[in-house]
Formats: structure tokens, C-alpha cells, sequence
């Protein structure tokens, strides 16, 4: 949208927002509950499911206290205060008030909700599940913590703006059982398109941030980063995995064919590594029931004769001690690069990011060593950069477009990891 539509709108739609009356009733706060509770217990596994703690991790690390800066492509925002405190927190809300921000978007005050929040999401879970997630949030130490959530310069902290985003985008209701699928791949369904939220990073988004439906989970990028293609195909996505491969990346954060790192190894760490047995086996089963778009892949053209040699000399002294001559890795501890589908995304920003700025991989229960990778950016020009990810994108029988240092130093000069 141009400039000078947006402000038309913002003038149409400003006089649009009024604040409603805050609801009357008891407050989940009122009457705590003991975290022995089946239901609290239940709650607290989908706070875990839905990935909740990392966002709303208080200014000095205290469980949902709100304040983390989330980025998004319009500016800043920050998490709430979800603890119990009545003033700062959520201990004064009504129970129908937090169900009607987690699944509508909608605050305490008939505020529209940014979808950095992601309630097109948490809209598919039935209510008693966001209910569990009340009752055990009423369980978390309250935090005295007043949060500016709304940090977005004008005019998108124009909140009535997001009414608009929300027609075109927004749409509210539970998940529907497929009966012509199995409960496995229903469940692994409803934890992906809902709890899970794994769309809000991994599908492509409109230049208003919304999902391209054609392309669900087709990859996309996001801060910096590129979150890989969860569909089956062998090039860019996980057509090569297999089920128990997949599995054990969500487990444990590696495999014979990756290492979370970056936003994702945050992900495994917090969430899916501790999921149950039987949820992470029907995610599984739903993400690999996900087909990849037909159509041949055009090959580009490999890098000049000059790049390929640049960049093979940098691989031989800065790369091949880890990750191998013949790019194969180190199982668990260094990622091969062959046959990776991040390699050979079509945008290759995380692959300039890891080698600009490092990298840590996640480190959990099954995989706790976590290795890192240093920072080659203040060895490595541009164009170095871009040389040595060139021939490691068409080597090995990989097959992605040469990297450009006018990449490397949009990359470079953007705002570090």
C-alpha cells in the first residue's frame, strides 16, 4: 500500500476506534488454583505447545512478564504481561477476556491486537483448551511489569488499521476435523495450523504481512532470517527426510541433515523438544502429507569461473575443518551442506547471516553438546562472503543462484542477530 493510501485510511478509519467498557466478572486470579490441577497441568502443556514463554519472558528473565521486543517488518512490538498481577498483568482480565484476545485478537478494551500475536492462529483452539492456558497462567508468580506493548511508528500504531488487516486476513473459527484423514494427521494438523503457529514463520506473507494461502508453509523470510520450505520437496524442503529424521530434528534440534539454529533452535528448546511422544509422530505425519507445488526447477546459471575459485579457496581454510572437504558435516555437532535444503533456498539471507555474524545451535536433553559457529564477518569481505556461499550453493550437486556481495552488505549492515 502507497504512502498517501495509508494515510487516507488512517484518517477514515481513526475516528473509528472507541474504547468499550472493560467487562465485569470474576478474574481467574481471584480464585488460584493448585499447579497440581489436571486442568492447570493441561494448560501448562499447551502454554509449552504454543510456544508461549519465549515472547512474554519478563525484562529479567521472569516467567511471562512480558516486555521481550518482537521485530516485524512495520517496527517494533512487546510482549505482554501475562502473569497474574491485577495491575501490569492479566489478574484483573475475566476469563471471556482472555479467551477473546487469544482466539479474536480483541483486548481488554475492544482494542485490536497486532497478529505479531498470533491469534489467526490460536483462533482453530477449542475452548477449553485456551481456558487450560488461563488457568495455569493464573498459577505463574505475579510480575509487577507495565508494558508499552505498541512501539510501531505512525501510522501503523494506528491500531484500527489492523480491522482492515483483519477482513483481509483474519479468519476466525476452531479447526475442522478432515474426515478423510486419520485422527493422527488431525491432530498433527491442529498443533501446526494452530497452537504450533508454524505458518507464522515458515509461510510466505503479502507486503501487509499476511499469508499467502496458495503457499502454506512454503517458506518465508522473517527478521533477518529465511525459514525453510516444510513441504516435501527434495531440493528445498524435507522430501528427503524421513519420518524418524524429521522426528528426531524436532526432538532433539538435529539430525542427519540439520542444526536448528537461530529462531528455530529457540523453538525446539522451548517447545517441541518437550512435547509428547504422540504429538511430535502426528506433526510428523502431517508436515510429510504436505506436497510441494509442481513444476521443474530451473537450474540457474553457476557462478564465474573466478568466484569458484575464490570461494572453493575460503572453503578449504574456513569451512572444511568442520563441516568437511566434501561438505558431509559431523553428525550431531556440524551440519552438512550438501543436499541441505537451506542451502539451497531460494533466498539465501540465513546462510549470509550465520557466516556474517555466527551462530548457536540449540542444545537439549537428547543433543546437549549445542555447538556454535563463529563469526567470520570481521574476517570475510563482501565479496568473500558471497564467494565462498556462491560455491557452496552449486557444489556437491547443490543447485541455488549465486549470492551477490551487494547482498552480503545489505545483510551485514542491518541491525546484528
Amino acid at each position: 500500500m502507497r504512502p498517501a493510501a495509508l494515510a487516507v485510511l488512517v484518517l477514515l478509519l481513526a475516528g473509528c476506534a472507541r474504547a468499550a467498557p472493560i467487562e465485569t466478572g470474576s478474574a481467574a486470579a481471584a480464585m488460584p488454583r493448585a499447579a497440581s490441577d489436571p486442568q492447570v497441568e493441561r494448560g501448562r502443556y499447551l502454554a509449552l505447545v504454543a510456544d508461549c514463554a519465549p515472547c512474554h519472558v519478563g525484562a529479567h528473565g521472569e516467567p511471562y512478564g512480558g516486555g521481550r521486543a518482537i521485530p516485524t517488518p512495520f517496527g517494533t512490538l512487546r510482549a505482554s504481561n501475562l502473569t497474574p498481577d491485577p495491575v501490569t498483568g492479566i489478574g484483573a482480565w475475566t476469563d471471556q477476556e482472555f479467551a477473546r484476545a487469544v482466539r479474536d485478537g480483541v483486548g481488554r478494551r475492544r482494542e485490536h491486537l497486532y497478529p505479531a500475536m498470533p491469534y489467526p492462529y490460536y483462533t482453530r483452539m477449542p475452548a477449553e483448551d485456551v481456558a487450560a492456558i488461563r488457568a495455569f497462567l493464573a498459577t505463574i508468580a505475579p510480575v509487577s511489569h507495565a508494558v508499552e506493548a505498541n512501539q510501531l511508528p505512525f501510522p501503523f500504531r494506528i491500531r484500527s488499521l489492523v480491522g482492515v488487516w483483519n477482513r483481509l486476513y483474519f479468519r476466525p473459527g476452531t479447526y475442522v476435523v478432515n474426515a478423510g484423514a486419520s485422527a493422527q494427521w488431525n491432530r498433527g494438523a491442529y498443533l501446526v495450523e494452530g497452537p504450533g503457529h508454524c505458518g507464522a514463520c515458515h509461510t510466505p506473507k503479502s507486503r501487509l504481512g499476511g499469508d499467502d494461502g496458495t503457499r502454506m508453509l512454503a517458506g518465508a523470510a522473517l527478521d533477518g532470517w529465511f525459514s525453510p520450505d516444510l513441504r516435501d520437496g527434495e531440493r528445498t524442503g524435507l522430501g528427503t527426510w524421513s519420518a524418524a529424521e524429521l522426528a528426531d530434528y524436532l526432538r532433539s534440534g538435529t539430525n542427519a541433515h540439520s542444526a536448528a539454529s537461530g529462531p528455530m533452535a529457540e523453538v525446539i528448546t522451548e517447545s517441541t523438544a518437550a512435547m509428547s511422544d504422540p504429538d511430535i509422530d502426528a506433526i510428523v505425519v502431517y508436515l510429510r502429507s504436505r506436497k510441494e507445488a509442481a513444476g521443474p526447477h530451473a537450474t540457474p546459471p553457476p557462478p564465474d569461473a573466478r568466484t569458484l575459485e575464490a570461494g572453493r579457496s575460503i572453503y578449504a581454510d574456513a569451512c572444511a575443518p568442520c563441516h568437511g572437504e566434501d561438505a558431509r558435516g559431523v553428525l550431531h555437532l556440524f551440519p552438512p551442506l550438501r543436499d541441505n535444503p537451506v542451502v539451497q533456498s531460494d533466498d539465501p539471507v540465513t546462510l549470509i547471516r550465520v557466516v556474517l555474524h555466527g551462530t548457536q545451535n540449540a542444545a537439549t536433553d537428547r543433543a546437549p553438546t549445542g555447538p556454535s559457529m563463529p563469526s567470520f564477518g570481521w574476517k570475510l569481505d563482501d565479496g568473500e562472503v558471497a564467494a565462498v556461499l556462491s560455491y557452496v550453493r552449486s557444489s556437491w550437486g547443490n543447485t541455488a543462484a549465486a549470492v551477490t556481495p551487494k547482498s552480503v552488505a545489505s545483510s551485514r549492515h542491518s541491525k546484528a542477530p
